[in-house]
């Protein structure tokens, strides 16, 4: 199996969950693999949710022709958690509020120092292009996380040729789909064990609808705790365990 792989890194970023409130937007803790298809959507030149007719069934050129891909997310933060802050800003377009002014407070929780490596197998044509364009530094439009307010930065890119699964690790250093992992218990490795545990969860978007085109979600976790099984194929690729989903 061929694999890329890159490190992305912004000073901030903000992958607005759906669900808010009247005063705040709220961010998921890691960028997602949704979020990642658009990105490669951008390196790639496909159009967007912007380039959709408004009551469009259809998908957006980036999901319809990337969503098969397969991809692994690896923070690269402390404890597997990307420190967070909400920021207060004005938007003063004058159509932005209706209120005296036209002038909208916007509060939103952004993603701070964001770093993550990330891997894609490369398969068919288009993850074939997509890997070259990585490769020679271009891209078509200008990558984001998650809104133009955060520009994305990729550099590390490696390409890694016939990888195959490992047959047995005690780590993912990856997301990993919390459904598929076995965990040792404590009184199994508490004697080895010289760094603290930590243990990170979260419900992010895998998927879209294909009706409502709304979020598909799946738990991960983000982990120190040694694994006992994972049911799954686990690569090393860079020095660390990583799994696609």
């Amino acid at each position: 199996m061929d694999i890329l792989k890159f490190t992305l890194t912004g000073k901030t970023a903000f992958f607005k969950k759906p669900e808010v409130n009247s005063y705040y937007y709220f961010t998921y803790g890691s960028i997602h693999k949704v979020a990642l298809l658009g990105l490669f959507g951008a390196v790639l030149g496909l159009n967007g949710y912007g380039q959709r007719e408004e009551k469009s069934k259809e998908y957006a050129e980036f999901y319809e022709k990337l969503h098969h891909m397969k991809v692994s997310i690896a923070p690269n933060a402390k404890d597997g958690y990307i420190p967070k802050k909400m920021q207060i800003f004005n938007n003063t377009v004058g159509y932005a509020s209706k209120e005296q002014g036209g002038t909208l407070n916007i509060k939103q929780q952004w993603l701070e120092n964001p770093s993550w490596d990330i891997c894609f197998v490369i398969e068919d044509p288009i993850t074939r292009q997509l890997a070259n364009k990585l490769l020679n530094r271009q891209t078509t439009y200008i990558p984001y996380l998650g809104s133009n307010d955060h520009l994305a930065d990729i550099t590390n890119v490696q390409e890694f040729n016939q990888i195959d699964p490992l047959s047995k690790c005690l780590r993912i250093h990856s997301l990993y789909e919390k459904e598929k992992v076995q965990y040792m218990e404590y009184d199994e490795y508490e004697d080895n064990m010289k760094e603290r545990i930590f243990l990170y969860e979260e419900e992010l978007p895998v998927a879209l609808d294909a009706i409502l085109h709304l979020y598909q979600l799946k738990e991960f976790a983000a982990s120190n705790i040694p694994i006992k099984q994972y049911k799954d194929e686990v690569f090393l690729i860079g020095g660390k365990n990583v799994v696609f989903f």
